[in-house]
């Protein structure tokens, strides 16, 4: 999942060290436009629903926050 998710992100973003980030948001790596294509291409991916209330900063902040999310999401 990881990997998928990495991949998602250079697509968006392939200039961005988001493996050595902790905060992509305070990094500078991802906007708020970024967000909203990460999303759609999240539940394209996962075949899933990220509810809005979901699309949160804490929820972004790195690899490991939305493993989290999506892990929360799928096994529901």
């Amino acid at each position: 999942m990881k990997e998928i998710i990495l991949s998602i992100l250079l697509s968006i973003r392939p200039e961005a060290e988001f493996k050595q980030s902790v905060n992509f948001l305070e990094d500078g790596y991802l906007d708020s436009f970024d967000i909203i294509i990460l999303v759609s291409e999240l539940e394209k991916e996962f075949n899933i629903l990220i509810p809005g209330e979901q699309v949160s900063p804490e929820n972004f902040m790195n690899i490991s926050t939305i493993v989290s999310l999506l892990d929360s999401l799928i096994n529901k």
